[in-house]
């Protein structure tokens, strides 16, 4: 398993998650070959409550990052995929990141690749039997499934990016992390330099990685829906750098949006449960 995202809740708490992210979602738009933004608008009520019943997600109400079923998603579901719940309320990361940035980055963005994707395997019996971090795996590199690749792996992602981000967060990181980034950057202000350099200079789209390679930690770099996982690195955070993820809120300040995520954003607990 690559990421860890909590434990599930009893049969009647996830039924009432269900229902708050019904009330919650945002309208999304409609699947297109590669996401835009643009002014139709289809309600994603239903779909809401079937991701919260599928998926075991916490109510996005919730301040305290869980959303425990990606993790099932990712690594057992196979298709028909669903768009997780976020791990906390559209409005949790205010001022830094804005609800207004969720209702179009994540209710549209993201689900739109959930439903590219599944029309992509719909027909394909072998695909649509694979789990998403399986898919993601196999349709690296094979320029024959790039569709299903992108869309796959940008699910996968994007589900990682919400979870890499907490209410409160930034900062150093403490004990266990703390340790690694010590022994594997020099101390935290290396690795913050190092992981800002990542991002600052990944050229249009792409993604900055923290990661566990060897029993080191390393930062990397991809472009457009290119992750570490493929090349058999275990993921442990990162930080979306596509011009659709922090325009609304920083417009072209790519460097600012990067500190804020250091500074006030970022989930070390989620890192470190990553490490295992």
């Amino acid at each position: 398993m690559s990421a860890d995202f909590g434990h599930n809740d009893s049969a009647a708490s996830i039924a009432s998650h269900a229902c708050a992210m019904r009330a919650n979602l945002r309208p999304s738009m409609s699947s297109q070959p590669e996401p835009t933004i643009d002014r139709r608008q289809v309600l994603a009520g239903s779909l809401a409550g079937a991701s919260a019943l599928a998926l075991g997600c916490k109510s996005p109400s919730s301040s305290t990052p869980a959303a425990p079923a990606a993790l099932l998603a990712m690594t057992t579901q196979a298709a028909p995929f669903a768009l997780p719940a976020l791990p906390y309320a559209d409005t949790a990361l205010e001022p830094v990141m804005s609800a207004k940035t969720f209702s179009f980055h994540y209710a549209k963005h993201h689900k739109a690749y959930v439903d590219n994707l599944n029309n992509l395997v719909k027909d394909n019996a072998e695909l649509a039997s694979m789990s998403l971090e399986a898919l993601v795996k196999k349709m690296a590199g094979d320029s024959t499934k790039a569709g299903v690749f992108n869309n796959a792996a940008q699910v996968w992602n994007h589900t990682f990016f919400w979870h890499s981000m907490r209410p409160g967060g930034g900062g150093a990181p403490k004990g266990r992390m703390l340790e690694k980034i010590n022994a594997s950057f020099g101390d935290y202000e290396k690795f913050k330099t190092a992981f800002s350099d990542a991002a600052k200079t990944q050229f249009g789209s792409g993604w900055a990685w923290l990661v566990e390679d060897g029993g080191k930690l390393a930062v990397h770099k991809t472009g457009n829906a290119e992750t570490p996982m493929t090349a058999g690195k275990k993921c442990l955070l990162t930080l979306d750098v596509w011009e659709h993820a922090y325009y609304l809120d920083f417009q072209n300040r790519r460097p600012d949006y990067i500190t804020a995520f250091l500074d006030k954003l970022v989930n070390w607990e989620f890192a470190e449960k990553n490490l295992g």
